[in-house]
């Protein structure tokens, strides 16, 4: 064999030696990304009791978690209780009342204000919470508030911020209303959209107020918007304020 000829061929065997490490390595490193996964993996997709998991839907859909944080673990705010700790103190009963009623310093818009939600959540919504709260609020997959996008604007992320924190459930798609409000002065919850919200709420600053404060005088069976002012950043209620601006 001629020296080109075996210059040829050594450089041909480190190509092919090179090629072979980099087909090894991915292989490798995707099998050992595959091991890592598996518990997350088998966690997420583990059999649940179908009324916990429609419990666990209940309670990202009214925005639970935006205080009493992911599963009910607290961190949200000193105020709001860590349901994981007192899910098994707290019965059945006990728990479906404070969920119909409320519960905290409803004329103090300073402190939080768990809402009324008996004449929004239905009873059988009520009875999955409960069997969540009780089951330890378990991770159930997809059972997650949405993500709320970035780089798009305060209007896009208010959209969001609209769902995710629940405003949807009492003021309506485009914040059209329909939600009853047994005795509140028009029986209905308000809507966002229309000439007398505008009329009342003429600035930013009044909307942004608002939602800080909440309603601050109700009493069950009056539906009572909560405090947000202890729990919703100053970004997110500037997002949310610039949704709103759009449905005027």
């Amino acid at each position: 064999m001629t020296a080109d000829a075996a210059s040829a061929l050594a450089v041909m065997l480190a190509v092919g030696l090179a090629i072979a490490a980099a087909f090894g390595g991915y292989f490798f490193g995707r099998d050992s990304k595959h091991a890592k996964a598996t518990p997350a993996t088998v966690a997420a997709t583990a059999t649940v009791n179908p009324e916990v998991a429609a419990g666990a839907h209940v309670f990202v859909q009214f925005a639970c978690s935006q205080c009493h944080g992911p599963q009910g673990r607290g961190g949200i705010s000193p105020d709001v209780p860590d349901l994981a700790r007192s899910a098994t103190t707290l019965s059945a009963t006990t728990l479906r009342s404070i969920i119909d009623h409320g519960l905290g310093e409803s004329k103090n818009p300073t402190k939080p204000y768990m809402p009324v939600w008996g004449a929004v959540i239905s009873n059988q919504q009520v009875t999955e919470l409960v069997a969540y709260i009780h089951a330890g609020l378990p991770v159930v997959a997809t059972a997650t508030p949405p993500q709320v996008p970035t780089g798009q604007g305060l209007a896009v992320a208010g959209s969001v911020l609209y769902v995710r924190d629940g405003c949807i459930n009492c003021h309506g798609p485009n914040g059209l209303g329909g939600v009853p409000n047994p005795l509140s002065a028009d029986k209905t919850i308000p809507v966002l959209s229309g000439l007398d919200f505008r009329h009342q709420f003429n600035t930013e600053a009044k909307i942004e107020a608002v939602i800080r404060s909440g309603s601050v005088i109700g009493k069950a069976p009056i539906v009572s918007m909560p405090h947000w002012g202890g729990i919703i950043s100053r970004h997110d209620l500037q997002a949310l304020v610039a949704y709103l601006d759009t449905l005027k």
